[in-house]
């Protein structure tokens, strides 16, 4: 059943077990955020906050929209309800579903003649963002921040592109927003082109969109690929959007609230610093950004803000950013004749490690004979990406690993891994800036060294692998199967 609005998924949640509404008052002031990021390390249900001790009311906030479960079986339930799979579905199906949809045809979003969004808009000197629920997330953050799940749509001056994207934006006061815009990222390059033209970029920002949206507004795809059409692709109908107040653009028609305005690529203002995805709080102070200066809000009654307190993983930049990612990687490998089994970044690498599978016989499939020279091959297709830019790590192993399993590799990381022998250093190559680990030049400069680790079998070996010592890999398929049938009767629950 199509989820075409927040709360329809809401309901699919609730009826998983996977809501917890919370009608006793919280402050925005960090205990939101505190609270957000316990069920984020715990599994907990997502947070459905009703009133507030430091807000006169009319919002609600929903917490963690797209973290994991604790449920067993359904870790990545949230994520997998939003894009309309069935509630078990898995990490490496999910990136294999959307992967599939980057061969099929575009279906373009729809306009529709009114939203639910547009119950109150106010205009120009109305325009008060204090007025929103807008939390202090983190203990260090440089300010409050909007904007952590919604979708930004921005649209070349031409009219050729439409992009839809997600980047943090902080409060600054009643009428101005600030945020990364980074000039590789697309959201970037849009700005740039109505700044060539000596003009603002018109934006809205649509907040509490149905599900599927921050999926692909998190996705790495190439520019000029409009981001409304590859998401129709995928879940096989348009998307519904509507025309805004005061710009000439369409935004997701499912907004709780909906913010327009203009870009100004050249009036900066302090922002951050800001807990992000690599798990801490920077020890950089605040930096000048552009600012965003707003024109319109609407929003429904009773409207629903949903907010993500990045940080250390599993949390939405590592599922709603890492998931399409890998899919991105794992279509871009096949598309450049890598065999690749899987490309799957693990959620608790905080987008920091890519584990690509290949089959026994990637030698014969890719033409290529050495594993050095392979390994190399798949990092220059990798961190060539869009998707490979924030990705410094890349592990190579045979497909006989799950990379979803975290027992396993590492394992098989430890124990295939020579030292030595057939790694892909690449010395001085594009990088994100918010990488844990980098030195203030490095993100200046936004250039870095990257790896591959080659943990495929020696040359020498040729197609040949060690047996594995372990249930699943050491016994006769009929001895697995019976010992698995028999297991109650030998005692064991």
């Amino acid at each position: 059943m199509p989820l075409t609005d927040l709360r329809q998924y809401i309901e699919a949640l609730r009826d998983l077990g996977e809501i917890r509404e919370i009608d006793a008052p919280v402050s925005l002031d960090l205990e939101l955020g505190a609270i957000i990021r316990r069920c984020i390390e715990t599994g907990a249900p997502a947070p459905l906050f009703n009133t507030f001790s430091d807000h006169p009311g009319g919002f609600r906030i929903l917490g963690a929209p797209g973290g994991i479960s604790a449920q067993p079986g359904m870790e990545l339930v949230r994520v997998a309800v939003a894009l309309e799979l069935p509630p078990t579905t898995g990490g490496l199906a999910i990136a294999e579903a959307i992967a599939a949809s980057l061969d099929r045809l575009a279906i373009d979003p729809v306009v529709v003649d009114a939203a639910p969004v547009f119950e109150n808009t106010v205009t120009g000197a109305a325009v008060d963002l204090t007025a929103l629920p807008v939390p202090l997330l983190h203990y260090g953050d440089g300010g409050r921040y909007l904007n952590t799940f919604g979708c930004i749509v921005a649209r070349t001056p031409d009219g050729s592109w439409t992009n839809w994207s997600i980047a943090r934006m902080m409060v600054i006061d009643g009428k101005r927003l600030s945020g990364i815009v980074a000039p590789e990222q697309h959201l970037g390059m849009v700005a740039k082109a109505w700044a060539d033209l000596g003009k603002p970029m018109p934006f809205a920002l649509a907040l509490g969109v149905e599900p599927a949206i921050p999926f692909i507004c998190g996705m790495p795809l190439p520019a000029q690929v409009d981001e409304g059409g590859r998401l129709g692709a995928l879940l096989g109908r348009a998307i519904r959007t509507v025309q805004c107040r005061t710009v000439d653009l369409e935004a997701p028609a499912s907004a709780e609230i909906l913010i327009e305005g203009h870009l100004h690529l050249d009036e900066l203002v302090e922002e951050g610093p800001m807990g992000e995805f690599a798990g801490y709080i920077p020890l950089d102070t605040q930096m000048r950004r552009p600012t965003y200066r707003v024109s319109a809000i609407s929003h429904r009654d009773n409207a629903i803000l949903p907010v993500v307190a990045a940080g250390e993983p599993v949390e939405e930049n590592h599922t709603a950013w890492g998931l399409p990612c890998s899919a991105q990687i794992l279509y871009d490998l096949r598309k450049a004749g890598i065999p690749a089994t899987t490309a799957w970044i693990p959620l608790q690498s905080a987008l920091h490690w890519l584990v690509v599978t290949v089959p026994r016989d990637w030698r014969r499939r890719s033409g290529i004979g050495e594993s050095g020279a392979f390994c190399r091959r798949i990092g220059q297709t990798v961190f060539a990406s869009k998707a490979g830019a924030v990705i410094p790590k890349v592990i190579v192993l045979n497909d006989d690993v799950d990379p979803t399993d975290l027992k396993e590799l590492v394992w098989a990381f430890a124990t295939r891994c020579h030292p030595l022998l057939g790694h892909a250093v690449f010395d001085d190559i594009e990088a994100a800036p918010l990488l844990a680990y980098l030195r203030r030049s490095e993100k200046v400069a936004g250039h870095t060294g990257k790896i591959v680790y080659n943990c495929l079998a020696p040359d020498e070996w040729g197609e040949a692998l060690p047996m594995r010592a372990s249930f699943r890999h050491g016994y006769p398929a009929e001895i697995v199967d019976r010992v698995r049938r028999r297991w109650s009767e030998y005692g064991f629950s």
